[in-house]
């Protein structure tokens, strides 16, 4: 008798966001040093994470393999690749054509783009077909707003706004905010979770992620989990290390750390 073939382990990666404020060239021997397999780049102000010969290049150079483009939709990067949401996800998917990169992560519409709500409901579903690059919508929260209780800017909080996509990333913080349960809403996506953006949460209300280690998130279950399922995406260490950017042996201690918080519930090899 042969047992079934295992389901490869995910591949653990390390986001740029987690060294946010230091430049790429610094950001990929940090996240090398640390001893990541992979990283995830934000697309900034910075012109390396928007030159594909440059990923290339500190890819290669650090052996550090960039498996997944985060789009600009923060609010610090609103300005970079224009104002148009489409827009955006276009550049970037020619950006992962270019330096080989799957994964695409993309935020979802505000409740004021219902132009750019109806592109993902009806054009996203066909782009990985088109490019061979999977393009990945992720989940947000409720913000809290001086003067109000809750402000529901994004339209796709709760797991049912986010199903219908062919490609999701749970972001684990923002999945604490809105009120998720990690294990039902990964039940509920089955094979459609593509990413996982990882980090814990202070359980105040606000998008805080913590290294995993601290905060209220059941992190270790939510991670064996994963394994259980066999889920065979990526995940993406993305941190609030601002605190330790100004002491590199600091740094490294704590991105080794949840590194190896990680792979002992994962079993990666790495």
């Amino acid at each position: 008798m042969t047992s079934a073939p295992r389901t490869p382990a995910p591949r653990l990666l390390c986001s740029t966001v987690s060294v946010f404020g230091k430049p790429l060239h610094d950001a990929f021997p940090l996240i090398a040093d640390a001893g990541f397999a992979g990283v995830e780049v934000m697309v900034t102000k910075d012109p390396d994470t928007q030159d594909p010969r440059r990923l290339r290049e500190l890819a290669e150079d650090h052996e550090l393999p960039v498996e997944a483009i985060h789009a600009p939709f923060l609010l610090m990067t609103r300005s970079v690749w224009g104002n148009d949401p489409v827009g955006k996800i276009y550049r970037a998917i020619e950006l992962a054509e270019e330096v080989g990169t799957p994964l695409v992560v993309v935020h979802p519409p505000y409740r004021w783009q219902p132009a750019y709500r109806r592109w993902l409901d009806e054009r996203l579903p066909l782009l990985s077909e088109e490019t061979g690059v999977r393009v990945a919508v992720e989940n947000m929260f409720p913000l809290r707003v001086r003067g109000r209780r809750v402000a529901t800017f994004h339209a796709l909080q709760a797991p049912e706004d986010i199903e219908g996509h062919p490609h999701v990333v749970l972001d684990t913080s923002h999945a604490a905010v809105a009120g998720l349960d990690l294990f039902e809403t990964v039940r509920r996506l089955g094979s459609r979770l593509a990413h996982v953006h990882l980090s814990n949460n202070a359980g105040k209300g606000w998008d805080s992620h913590l290294p995993l280690d601290e905060g209220v998130l059941p992190l270790e279950g939510f991670l064996d989990s994963l394994a259980t399922e066999d889920f065979a995406g990526t995940i993406s260490l993305e941190l609030d290390l601002r605190t330790y950017l100004e002491d590199p042996a600091k740094l490294r201690r704590v991105l080794v750390h949840n590194r190896e918080l990680c792979e002992s519930r994962l079993s990666l090899s790495v």
